[in-house]
Formats: structure tokens, C-alpha cells, sequence
């Protein structure tokens, strides 16, 4: 049941946290506290070490901290500062924390890119431009739903950690 829980408990938030970005530009604050709590639950179930509980608490905190202040600078969303802190939680203070920050930066550099080359120049079909959350991805004066680039990274960098060592 644990193994179970650790294949689909993050994969599922995460990649719904992406989703909802893409077709709402939200990140509710649900999927966060539920990533938080489906941490601390299979930590117990699997009777994580206290030491271990706390390097991922860094991990958590040395990307929470910067990231709460982009939001402070209107850099990033509350609901991806949020999530990505999430996220971190499940990584912890690792060589794959390093790693999705990376990942997380390099796609959401191309996806910001790929963005404001099609708000600019892009010819959009009818078909699209009349879907609700495509014409909010179209807008020049919509952000960036980063909870994309954010979910990509986190659900590439999940099979290299200490997670699946228990399976």
C-alpha cells in the first residue's frame, strides 16, 4: 500500500498542480497542503529518521525563502511559490534539489519564451482562440503559469529520489 501511495500520490498532485496552471493560470492552495500532508504521512509510513525529516525541511526552505521573495518582487505567483516549495519538501536537501531547481529554470525560461513569441506573432486558429484557457495564455497581459515548467521538473527529478530507494 505505502509503494502504491509513493508511484501515485505526488505524480498525481504534481502533474495536477501543471494542469491547473495551464488551463486556470491558479495553483490552488489545496494541492500544496495536500503535497505537504501526503509528505508527512508516507514519512511516518515508512518510518523516515528524524535527520532525514529535516534535510528535507531544508530542502523545502533554501527554495521557499528565495522564491517567497520573487513573489515579494512580483517576479513569481503565490500559487507557484507555494507549490514548488511543495514539491522541494518531496525532494529534500539532495543532489535532485539542485537538479530541479535547474530544470525548473531552463523550462521555464522556454516556455516564457515560447509565450511572448506567440502572444507576438503567432497566428492563433479560431478553434484555439475561442477556448478560454488558450485565449488567457494568448493575452499579453497574462503572466506566466510557471506551475507548468514547475511540474515537468518536479515529476522528471521524482524517480531519482530517496522515495523510490523504498519501492
Amino acid at each position: 500500500m505505502v509503494q502504491a501511495a509513493i508511484l501515485v500520490v505526488f505524480p498525481m498532485l504534481v502533474a495536477f498542480g501543471g494542469a491547473s496552471d495551464l488551463l486556470t493560470m491558479t495553483i490552488q492552495n489545496r494541492v500544496s497542503v495536500l503535497l505537504i500532508a501526503g509528505f508527512a504521512l508516507l514519512a511516518i509510513a515508512t518510518g523516515m529518521p528524524l535527520q532525514d525529516w529535516g534535510l528535507h525541511a531544508l530542502g523545502f526552505a533554501l527554495v521557499f525563502v528565495p522564491c517567497f521573495l520573487f513573489f515579494a518582487f512580483g517576479w513569481m505567483g503565490g500559487g507557484d511559490v507555494k507549490f514548488i516549495g511543495a514539491i522541494a519538501l518531496w525532494i529534500g536537501y539532495s543532489q535532485e534539489l539542485l537538479l530541479f531547481v535547474l530544470l525548473v529554470a531552463v523550462y521555464g525560461m522556454l516556455l516564457t519564451l515560447g509565450l511572448l513569441l506567440m502572444r507576438q506573432n503567432a497566428v492563433v486558429p479560431s478553434v484555439l482562440i475561442r477556448q478560454e484557457w488558450f485565449a488567457r495564455l494568448h493575452d499579453t497581459k497574462s503572466g506566466i503559469p510557471y506551475g507548468i515548467a514547475i511540474s515537468i521538473a518536479g515529476l522528471q527529478v521524482y524517480s531519482s529520489t530517496s522515495w523510490f530507494q523504498l519501492i
